[in-house]
């Protein structure tokens, strides 16, 4: 027994010395995850990092923070116009794993901003100078600013970094074209794909100019939407919340009508020979099945100064949903390697 003891002893020191570093680590991982949900929205109350900026028109619109992390903090322009940030939830799943903090934001008009009934107040430069507000609102600048828009974010962030580029340190551009008769066009080739019959459908009640009228919703959802916009066979609630949602008076004042009749003020927007002047860091996203030419989005990489692709084979206008993975890696990684480039500098 004597000769064992030390044997024993020995055992103990080891299984102790290895239980005592599995200590050391675990509090580590612990404060890292702390680290990230450790901040503060203004005020007393904290609201689940809610915070209603006061824009200084006299209105006000809602954004949510999400993460801590002072090299890369990205904000997040959804679509429509006048959709909402609901179908972008799907970054809540996978940023915060990345340690990347972002912000979800209802421009003004939709449903959890202030949605005032002056249209003059929803055009491109107002917006523009909008989303400058939020940042300095929220306190972003060139050594964190990240801005990813979808659709016609995509278009606002463009129109941003055209203007106040200075304070980007990344740009991505999801699933836009940079010009909008381009999109019309792409528009127009994927409905002459549908069959006739169902094309002489659609323009009955275009002729009538009855776009709400359930029948002709029901037609563009079934044999459009759900080839073009999302792919899943049965649409994510965030996706539905967002349509519900939607501010239709601004989005036709916008982008006009219907999909398929595009008759708003963006109907002659084009920036597609000013991409050259873009010169911070840009990923391009385009997916197969768009509403959007994936040529186009490769093409303006290729014409912004620092751009990137990324394709997404199974994608469509959602690709953040229908090709989840293959988007999210391709974004996530983008952002980590300007943040990594930069850190080098």
């Amino acid at each position: 027994m004597r000769k064992l003891l030390p044997l024993l002893l020995s055992y103990i020191s080891l299984f102790v010395l290895g239980t005592s570093c599995q200590q050391v680590e675990k509090p580590a991982a612990e404060a890292s995850a702390s680290n990230y949900f450790d901040f503060k929205t203004p005020g007393e109350v904290q609201t689940g990092g809610v915070q209603m900026i006061s824009l200084k028109e006299g209105y006000r619109v809602w954004t949510k923070r999400f993460g801590n992390n002072p090299t890369m903090k990205v904000l997040l322009l959804h679509g429509g116009p006048a959709m909402t940030h609901e179908y972008m939830e799907a970054f809540e799943s996978f940023f915060p794993q990345a340690n990347i903090e972002f912000y979800e934001y209802d421009q003004l008009g939709s449903y959890y901003s202030d949605r005032p009934e002056d249209m003059s107040l929803y055009n491109i430069d107002r917006f523009v100078e909008e989303v400058e507000q939020v940042r300095q609102t929220l306190g972003l600048d060139e050594h964190n600013f990240y801005l990813l828009g979808n659709s016609w974010g995509g278009m606002l962030a463009m129109e941003y970094a055209l203007k106040h580029q200075d304070k980007l340190k990344g740009l991505i551009i999801s699933n836009m074209t940079a010009s909008f008769p381009k999109y019309a066009v792409y528009n127009a080739k994927l409905r002459g794909e549908m069959r006739p019959s169902l094309i002489d459908s659609l323009e009955v009640y275009e002729q009538r100019e009855d776009f709400m009228n359930p029948a002709y919703q029901a037609l563009v959802i079934d044999n459009y939407y759900k080839k073009h916009l999302c792919r899943l066979k049965e649409w994510p609630d965030p996706i539905n919340r967002s349509f519900n949602h939607v501010n239709q008076k601004v989005y036709e004042y916008m982008q006009g009508p219907s999909e398929f009749v595009p008759g708003g003020i963006l109907q002659n927007w084009d920036r597609w020979n000013d991409l050259k002047q873009i010169t911070v860091p840009a990923l391009m996203v385009g997916a197969k099945y768009d509403t959007m030419s994936p040529e186009e989005m490769k093409e303006m990489s290729q014409l912004v100064q620092n751009g990137e692709y990324l394709y997404c084979p199974n994608g469509s206008h959602l690709a953040m949903w229908d090709d989840q993975q293959v988007y999210m890696d391709g974004v996530i990684k983008f952002i980590k390697d300007v943040d990594k480039a930069q850190a080098k500098e």
